[in-house]
């Protein structure tokens, strides 16, 4: 099936069978690997990308019903002037160690601050409860989020 899909802020025409997952369609055909493959089942949170400005877990949408969707991935949420004030805060912050689930993490942040410019540290831990880290055990995570939002430019 023809489908066309803006990622990153770029239109991409795709041919993919009506099975394929939008996870799949990301990483095999526009080679954009930030976005993981972690339990295909929606409960670790390592595919999330923004689909129109909300995060969505990739492994559990098709490619084919992302028609005309605009789609952000890891690849694509900083600027041209360098990381994305989330993604300085993880780094600042020690967010992540092994970096597997720090993309979903980072993307669903992004979702909760377009939302909410100043969220409560319960608000942080309810917009990331579908994201798992095996790693940092959350409090850097936390720590992480709310220095973007202090910062006033998370999203």
């Amino acid at each position: 099936m023809e489908i066309e899909l803006r990622v990153n802020g770029r239109g991409h025409a795709l041919t993919v069978e009506p099975r394929t997952l939008l996870v799949h369609a990301l990483r095999d055909e526009l080679q954009l690997t930030g976005t993981k493959v972690g339990c295909d089942t929606s409960q670790c949170g390592a595919c999330t990308v923004l689909v129109d400005g909300r995060a969505q877990k990739s492994c559990t949408l098709l490619a084919v019903r992302m028609d005309g969707a605009e789609i952000t991935t890891i690849e694509g949420l900083a600027g041209d002037s360098g990381p994305h004030p989330l993604q300085e805060a993880f780094a600042e912050h020690h967010g992540f160690q092994c970096g597997f689930c720090t993309p979903g993490m980072i993307l669903s942040s992004a979702d909760l601050l377009a939302r909410e410019a100043d969220p409560s540290d319960e608000q942080i831990r309810h917009a990331l409860a579908g994201n798992l880290c095996r790693c940092t055990g959350y409090q850097q995570i936390v720590e992480s989020v709310r220095a973007a939002a202090t910062a006033g430019d998370g999203t």
